[in-house]
């Protein structure tokens, strides 16, 4: 028997089939562009997709979406996520605009995330991906506590300091019973545009040797291609481009990875049967 305040049992959103929650262990490795790209492949994939933007401290979705509408919210106290490039989203940017800082205390945060999860009318979704903070703590928890994950995405640079903060982001995801689905190498390498010659800036590979090391899938490496920025700074993802696009083709070819991955764990999890 549970002594003090037990958590309510995370609940199953209805009508949404899995939920990816994408981290990365510290900020500057471009994990709101993975997550951006990637919701984006799985939708011209074919797939139904929702974005949550968990990143309350620093929400970049808006820019990198390319919108800034308030969502609506109806008389049932229901929030309608925005609609942009055929993805459901949401985010505190669209709630409280401009460039103040939000100062929050660890329940109101808590509560904006559960609002997020249980409050948006999200309607049927195949893929509910959910943009976390960097680092690694306090979301996760409220996350694990609301919903049912169906995994996570783990993103890093192939930089040391980048692989040692991505370990922590496995090891935290670990802890709380969070399958890793596959982790993403971004900003790879880099390939002169005058010469063609392959620049390793953060020493290319390093990622995809520590996903071998802990038995992870390796969903891609993300070359470093000024057209990636410019399109999340643009709000027009690089993704919009289609899986023909050179640039393009590596998030495609990880979201392909990510649902296959996904769909196994999804079936996996339905499988336990409850024994009370």
């Amino acid at each position: 028997m549970a002594h003090g305040h037990a958590m309510p049992a995370p609940a199953s959103i209805p009508g949404v089939s899995k939920i990816i929650a994408v981290g990365s262990g510290k900020g500057g490795v471009g994990k709101t562009t993975v997550a951006v790209n990637l919701a984006l492949a799985l939708s011209r994939l074919g797939q139904r997709v929702g974005l949550i933007d968990a990143d309350i401290y620093g929400p970049n979705v808006p820019l990198m979406m390319g919108s800034s509408q308030q969502p609506r919210v109806t008389e049932g106290n229901i929030i309608v996520p925005n609609l942009t490039h055929g993805i459901k989203t949401i985010s505190i940017g669209y709630i409280s605009p401009g460039d103040k800082p939000m100062v929050m205390r660890g329940p109101m945060l808590h509560q904006i995330i559960r609002q997020f999860l249980q409050q948006v009318e999200w309607g049927e979704l195949d893929y509910l991906i959910i943009d976390l903070p960097p680092g690694t703590g306090d979301v996760v928890i409220s996350l694990v506590q609301t919903v049912p994950l169906t995994g996570a995405v783990v993103v890093s640079t192939p930089s040391d300091v980048s692989l040692q903060d991505a370990r922590k982001a496995l090891e935290m995801f670990a802890q709380v019973n969070v399958e890793v689905l596959g982790i993403v190498e971004n900003m790879s390498h880099f390939t002169c545009p005058h010469c063609s010659e392959v620049i390793d800036i953060f020493s290319k590979g390093g990622a995809e040797r520590m996903a071998q090391q802990f038995g992870i899938p390796f969903l891609g490496s993300i070359e470093l291609i000024p057209a990636i920025r410019e399109g999340g700074d643009k709000g027009l993802p690089i993704t919009l481009a289609g899986p023909k696009s050179p640039a393009a083709a590596a998030f495609y070819e990880a979201a392909g990875k990510l649902q296959e991955r996904a769909e196994a764990a999804a079936v996996k999890n339905t499988d336990v049967i409850e024994i009370s």
